[in-house]
């Protein structure tokens, strides 16, 4: 009976260290300045727009694809993202990257892209007519 108490309490401290973690990891902080984004030591979500006139690079031997962000001071900021470029990437309205900002540039896990919603269109007709 005593060894049940011993298991149970294994389980509960496991599953509260489990939760604790993915708590302080889902614990990101959302930056539009790109001056600070380079001064946080640690993964930060950065939104902007991507610098159309600077296009973007696709490096086949490394696997990496890599653009210019401007934020809404116009602080633009390179972001190296490990991965393919996202199918809907020459569209989008806006970018937000994941990552840390490290020798140089933004060194992004993920990239999600906002992209003009087809809604957008229907309005503006229904508002002129």
């Amino acid at each position: 009976m005593n060894n049940k108490y011993i298991f149970g309490g294994i389980i509960v401290t496991v599953f509260l260290g489990l939760m604790i973690y993915l708590f302080t990891q889902s614990n990101v902080q959302y930056e539009s300045d790109f001056s600070r984004v380079a001064k946080i030591d640690k993964t930060v979500k950065a939104t902007g727009a991507w610098v159309k006139e600077k296009n973007y690079e696709i490096d086949r031997t490394n696997k990496t694809f890599s653009f210019y962000m401007i934020d809404d001071k116009g602080n633009e900021m390179k972001v190296v993202y490990k991965g393919t470029i996202p199918n809907n990437f020459e569209t989008a309205t806006s970018v937000v990257v994941t990552g840390k900002y490290e020798k140089g540039s933004f060194h992004a896990k993920d990239i999600l892209t906002k992209c003009p919603s087809k809604y957008e269109n229907e309005q503006v007709k229904s508002s002129s007519l």
